[in-house]
């Protein structure tokens, strides 16, 4: 079994209200020196046997047609060891 992660987040060019909204709100909470936030999604996907060629081309697929939207955000997609990502 493995575990795949999708990272996605928006495009630089693309503002990112929710993004602003945690950077105006960390200096009120006594946060400071954080120049910029953007705010993204993470998607983790367990997979049945090994994260093979095939399976993590079908993984981008699942990325460009449902877990992100390729017009306003960028996705990355990794594998984590099970120890990592049960921390």
């Amino acid at each position: 079994m493995a575990r795949v992660v999708v990272d996605v987040m928006p495009k630089p060019e693309i503002l990112d209200p929710q993004g602003k909204a945690v950077q105006g709100a960390l200096p009120r909470l006594g946060f400071t020196g954080v120049t910029e936030v953007r705010q993204g999604k993470r998607f983790e996907l367990e997979i049945a046997g090994a994260a093979t060629d095939e399976v993590l081309a079908d993984v981008h697929r699942m990325a460009e047609t449902l877990l992100s939207n390729p017009v306003i955000e960028n996705f990355a997609v990794s594998v984590v060891e099970p120890a990592e990502a049960d921390r």
